[in-house]
């Protein structure tokens, strides 16, 4: 069950679940959404109350929206009335080389490491986006579930009915359409001329992926580091208003870094890379060699 229909329901019957499992915790909302149905205001605390045991599985950088932000602080705070034991899962079962995992865990902190060279992991950077995607489809002949993903820099509207396309240098795709189906969408073969996000990629495996770093994410030369223009990201949903934080800048950008974090360790086998800005590009490209 989704956690809303889950609370609204046992709230209603005045029942306690015996154990109740949470994967992806960190989505739980921490403030009231009215689009979903959720008028409290932490849903974590309110699974709490309607369970005897609670398992929650835990990642801090999988934070993609203000609505869900998380802290260590409100998680402690959340469940400081109850028993807890703590499990520190370390093994990383996607990406297959510990050198490239390395990499990525510097990345997303804003340090850009010359590439590792792996002997049994395809790690690449591209100039343009179209050959990168000539390889994802080569891949995806080969071994399936090979798709292309993007941080949410590109215009879209949800539900409008019209087609919104990604620009990746010479390589124009449109954006995931809504799957109305129980497939999960890189399982689906018309997704292959499609390019996926955060919402339709998380939590998901993928054999390759080829990823487009949006205009969002640019290079600072004279500071050997990456960085955030949170105007050029076009996830208005992420950023909702949270009239409880004084000051959301740190947490937007935190959440921009948590997305790439997300699709950059999506795939088992191979990671393609195409960053939209110039700077970054040629920086990536040098690195490569």
């Amino acid at each position: 069950m989704k956690p809303t229909p889950f609370i609204n329901a046992y709230r209603k019957a005045g029942k306690r679940a015996d154990v109740v499992l949470i994967d992806e915790g960190h989505l739980l909302l921490t403030m009231p959404d009215p689009y979903n149905k959720f008028r409290g205001h932490n849903q974590l605390a309110d699974i709490l109350q309607l369970a005897r045991v609670v398992v929650l599985v835990f990642d801090f950088h999988q934070l993609v929206k203000l609505k869900s932000f998380w802290t260590p602080a409100l998680l402690k705070r959340v469940t400081r009335d109850y028993a807890v034991t703590h499990y520190h899962l370390t093994e990383q079962m996607r990406v297959g080389d510990a050198a490239v995992n390395d990499w990525i865990d510097h990345f997303v902190r804003g340090k850009v490491l010359p590439l590792p060279h792996p002997q049994h992991f395809d790690f690449q950077v591209f100039s343009d986006g179209q050959p990168m995607y000539d390889l994802i489809q080569r891949r995806n002949a080969e071994t399936g579930l090979s798709r292309m993903i993007a941080t949410a820099d590109y215009p879209f509207t949800v539900l409008d009915g019209k087609t919104w396309y990604v620009q990746a240098g010479s390589l124009r795709l449109p954006w995931d359409k809504i799957n109305f189906t129980d497939r999960p969408w890189a399982q689906r073969p018309e997704t292959l001329h499609e390019v996926g996000s955060i919402y339709t990629i998380q939590g998901f495996d993928l054999n390759y992926a080829g990823v487009i770093l949006g205009p969002s994410l640019g290079y600072d030369p004279s500071k050997d580091r990456l960085t955030v223009d949170l105007a050029q990201y076009q996830d208005k949903e992420a950023f909702k208003k949270r009239p409880d934080l004084a000051d959301t800048t740190d947490a937007k950008a935190a959440i921009i870094m948590n997305a790439i974090n997300i699709l950059l360790k999506r795939a088992k086998h191979g990671l393609y890379l195409y960053a939209a800005d110039p700077a970054l590009r040629q920086r990536l490209l040098q690195l490569a060699k």
